[in-house]
């Protein structure tokens, strides 16, 4: 009976000591269409093990405060004011529109759809530079908690529920569109051509609980903060890279950051600005396959609704 139990103990020890049943951190993108990469998708969900979940630039592809898909929201990180990230319009569900034409049917001014989503979910609002003001008045005036709007300014850290944010270097403007802005002083900017300036445009580094540390790289082109703040310092070992060209990095600048600057584990595609995937596979042509095709490390595609787990050391281990 003794041998039996022993036996039994050491079988239970080794399934627990397997890497199915490790604690990973979940990754789910919540885009245009299920199963598909599209041409706006932006919105990613990460769970820590522990249970905390944060939702990275919610765009316009969430549908609203009560999308089914959200579930619950403890942080909400935003890495700048551009409409396409914090979400000046979005779907009215899940699967409306097309791939190539999504639907943005509901508008969200001038609260924003983060700022919705934080209201309803009770969530923080996670920022630098100077938008954590704009965010305190966006909440305060809705019937919200200010201080539910966190600074993270570079060089420094919040720890929420478990997960390390801190923020780094984005090249791009972060300009406030004056319709979000509001009354004489919004028009006057519209009117002016202009948009209320809110401090620099930033990355995220989030370390999880099971260790892995992720870099979100926001919309930004190449910068030197990459090799020295990312990989030197923080040692990401997941990221989270935009390549829609133009406004950002393209796939050829985004997998010299991958490649040579960060060097990552592995690699989650992002703001591809292309309808990218067809049947979830990936389309011939695209500027998502001449990043795969360029880059050293794998390469995930994220496919909306479709959850990706990821170990401590970066590695894709479920979902890929």
């Amino acid at each position: 009976m003794k041998i039996t139990s022993v036996l039994g103990a050491l079988a239970m020890g080794a399934l627990v000591a397997h890497p199915a049943f490790a604690a990973n951190v979940k990754v789910t993108p919540l885009g245009g269409q299920d199963g598909e990469f599209c041409v706006l998708d932006r919105a990613l969900i990460f769970e820590d093990p522990n249970g905390t979940r944060l939702l990275y630039d919610p765009g316009r592809t969430v549908a609203g405060a009560d999308d089914p898909r959200l579930g619950k929201i403890d942080v909400v990180l935003v890495s700048h004011m551009h409409g396409d990230h914090i979400g000046d319009k979005h779907t009215q569900a899940p699967n409306a529109g097309a791939c190539d034409k999504p639907d943005m049917s509901v508008s969200a001014v001038p609260n924003t759809l983060a700022v919705n989503i934080a209201l309803a979910k009770n969530a923080k609002i996670v920022t630098g530079s100077e938008m954590p003001a704009f965010f305190a008045n966006k909440l305060k005036n809705n019937g919200g908690d200010p201080k539910n709007s966190v600074l993270a300014r570079f060089g420094a850290s919040q720890t929420i529920g478990g997960v390390t944010i801190a923020t780094v270097t984005a090249i791009h403007s972060n300009g406030v569109d004056g319709d979000l802005v509001g009354g004489d002083f919004g028009t006057r900017l519209k009117e002016a051509g202009l948009s209320a300036y809110v401090g620099e445009a930033t990355g995220y580094v989030l370390k999880f609980s099971n260790g892995l540390v992720a870099y979100l790289s926001g919309d930004t082109g190449i910068t030197g903060d990459q090799d020295k703040v990312v990989r030197g310092h923080y040692k990401a070992k997941l990221a989270v890279i935009n390549i829609g060209d133009t406004f950002t990095t393209g796939p050829t600048e985004a997998a010299y950051v991958i490649n040579d600057l960060v060097k990552p584990a592995s690699v989650i595609v992002s703001h591809a600005n292309e309808p990218a995937t067809e049947g979830g596979k990936v389309k011939a042509g695209t500027r998502t396959e001449s990043f795969i095709k360029a880059t050293k490390v794998p390469v995930h595609v994220p496919l909306s609704g479709k959850t990706m787990e990821f170990d401590g050391g970066g590695g894709c281990v479920v979902g890929c």
